[in-house]
């Protein structure tokens, strides 16, 4: 620790302390040990690791079937769009075209995902910073939209609803009108957590001119989704290399000017209207059709009553948990899909048996916690969590 003599003449020291590892405030288990002078941050030094997933070496024990479910538990505030992610993965990896029907309602349930990510994003935002009241504004929504995917997949949080070559069942005309509804009223919501914090002068001094990153250094980090758009960079996986049918839906990509706290929030918080957009033209626009591709067979369990009558069925059942697909193109494939918190990329290499020899997750939480330093040293003690809620980060992707 450096010691100087203040002006005063008193003898100050720089102190060390650990904020961390506990959920609140932090996002999950993550460690920072801050060198402080005064509440001036001097030094930050991010520690992740307090979970051990081992989710990718998981992945390599498991058939391309059986390693679904673990994506689930990466982000898991948004457990859908980590599934849409996989199976596009493997799917480009076997030459697996999903039906239109099956990519119209990906690409819903992956805007849903986005839609309840954010919303919690900004409830504890706010609530780090200061603001209550938006918490509680908000999970009115974020319970209507559980409520749509318990419809819809029977599960509320880890829904495993998307297949290899579609989807799992069909969506019900029920669940479409009560989508469209809430579509339709939700913008007017968004307005209501607006008038809450946007010109907030709280909220102002706590964002505005924090955590200030430049266009060339938010590349240079390998930032993505909007902790990137914010300082002003227009890149979007839907846009740049769309996927399902987002080639086929018009919408905006929000992007900030000073690439500071405020800018990345306002960058969200217009995310959450451009989502209900694109939800409301894909339920416009939805074909009839299958929801899975004839190939799916070799990834998809056939039905319950099926396996109890037939032998054939049986068979199939157990060698699809037990060796997956007998037979797999060999070679490697890397597929970036946009999730609400930035790029979301799988690289898996086959060596032709039925399971992948090797997957690994590019997890945008994994990356913006390394940009915390450079946004932090210089600023507050207090401006440490607003940088944390600014990047967006779960450490389930993380330490995975």
């Amino acid at each position: 620790m450096g010691e100087a003599v203040g002006e005063k003449g008193f003898q100050t020291k720089e102190l060390t302390v650990s904020m961390g590892p506990q959920h609140p405030a932090t996002h999950g288990v993550l460690k920072l040990v801050l060198d402080l002078d005064g509440e001036t941050v001097v030094k930050c030094t991010p520690y992740v690791g307090y979970l051990h997933r081992g989710v990718e070496k998981l992945g390599e024990n498991r058939t391309y079937f059986s390693a679904l479910p673990l994506t689930d538990r990466l982000d898991y505030i948004s457990s859908m769009s980590n599934n849409v992610g996989y199976v596009n993965a493997v799917e480009t990896l076997f030459g697996i075209e999903a039906p239109e029907r099956a990519k119209y309602i990906r690409t819903i349930c992956a805007e849903m995902s986005r839609i309840s990510s954010h919303i919690i994003w900004v409830a504890t935002h706010a609530l780090d910073i200061g603001a209550m009241t938006v918490f509680l504004y908000s999970f009115r929504e974020r319970e209507w939209i559980l409520d749509l995917f318990e419809m819809l997949t029977g599960a509320r949080l880890t829904v495993s609803y998307p297949r290899i070559g579609g989807v799992r069942n069909d969506v019900s005309q029920e669940f479409l009108d009560s989508l469209y509804k809430f579509v339709l009223e939700f913008p007017g919501r968004v307005d209501e957590y607006e008038t809450l914090i946007d010109q907030n002068r709280i909220w102002l001094q706590r964002t505005k001119g924090i955590g200030i990153i430049s266009a060339e250094e938010a590349v240079n980090w390998g930032l993505t989704g909007a902790t990137l758009r914010g300082s002003g960079v227009n890149y979007d996986v839907r846009k740049a290399n769309p996927y399902d049918v987002y080639d086929k839906v018009q919408f905006d990509v929000p992007l900030g000017k000073a690439g500071d706290v405020y800018d990345r929030y306002r960058c969200r918080m217009e995310e959450l209207r451009q989502s209900a957009r694109i939800i409301k033209q894909c339920i416009e626009q939805i074909p009839a059709g299958p929801i899975l591709a004839p190939e799916a067979h070799k990834f998809v369990l056939p039905p319950k009553e099926n396996v109890l009558k037939s032998m054939e069925a049986l068979i199939h059942h157990f060698i699809l948990i037990t060796k997956g697909p007998l037979t797999a193109p060999v070679g490697e494939v890397y597929s970036a899909t946009e999730v609400p918190k930035g790029e979301l990329g799988f690289y898996i290499v086959s060596d032709g048996s039925g399971k992948p020899y090797r997957m690994r997750v590019r997890a945008p939480s994994f990356v913006h916690a390394s940009v915390l330093p450079r946004l932090s040293e210089g600023h507050l003690l207090a401006d440490v969590i607003a940088n944390i809620g600014t990047i967006d980060i779960v450490l389930g992707e993380c330490d995975r």
